[in-house]
């Protein structure tokens, strides 16, 4: 039998204690890692369709990965962003939590500098350092879904921003601190 020094008791207190302070490991970390992570989309600008399985065997698919960041693109300029990889297990998450398998609405993924000047000048609501310009935000709807109820998901969850448009009808979510807005 091991004894646990003073000092390394101290250690692994303060590491405990530490590990309290530091921020979620994400939305990976609701779905465990030997889970396939699938999603579907439909591109509302583009009429582009996407079915993948974006995650297999503990790790995300590169192929899988282009995929989707093509189909989130900035559909006004055709730039094309990495998408963060822990808005994808958001979603997942969501779709997971509704127990639904119709496709994600997009309605604007990646925002190029350009496109979001252009929409801040047009309308409001559009923030000036916006998420959707670094690939971690997404506006989406659901079929089948009613919108409030898509935007109640995404707020139990309490992770990530989550903005309810209910006159344009879609939810705005992304990977910042988590917080709440009606626009």
């Amino acid at each position: 039998m091991s004894h646990c020094s003073r000092r390394d008791f101290m250690k692994i207190g303060t590491g405990l204690l530490a590990s309290c302070f530091l921020p979620s490991a994400g939305w990976g970390s609701l779905l465990p890692d030997h889970t396939r992570r699938s999603l579907s989309f439909y591109n509302t600008h583009t009429g582009e369709r996407l079915s993948v399985c974006y995650f297999k065997n503990g790790a995300y698919r590169p192929d899988a990965m282009a995929k989707i960041n093509h189909i989130l693109r900035d559909h006004r300029t055709g730039e094309i962003k990495a998408m963060d990889p822990a808005l994808l297990d958001l979603l997942a998450c969501v779709h997971r939590e509704l127990g639904c398998s119709t496709p994600f609405h997009i309605i604007s993924g990646y925002r190029s500098p350009k496109t979001n000047a252009q929409l801040r000048k047009r309308t409001t609501g559009v923030a000036k350092f916006s998420y959707h310009m670094l690939g971690q935000a997404i506006d989406i709807r659901l079929p089948g879904c009613k919108t409030r109820q898509l935007r109640k998901v995404c707020m139990d969850l309490k992770e990530g921003g989550v903005g309810y448009y209910p006159r344009s009808d879609f939810v705005h979510i992304d990977t910042g601190a988590f917080r709440t807005w009606k626009g």
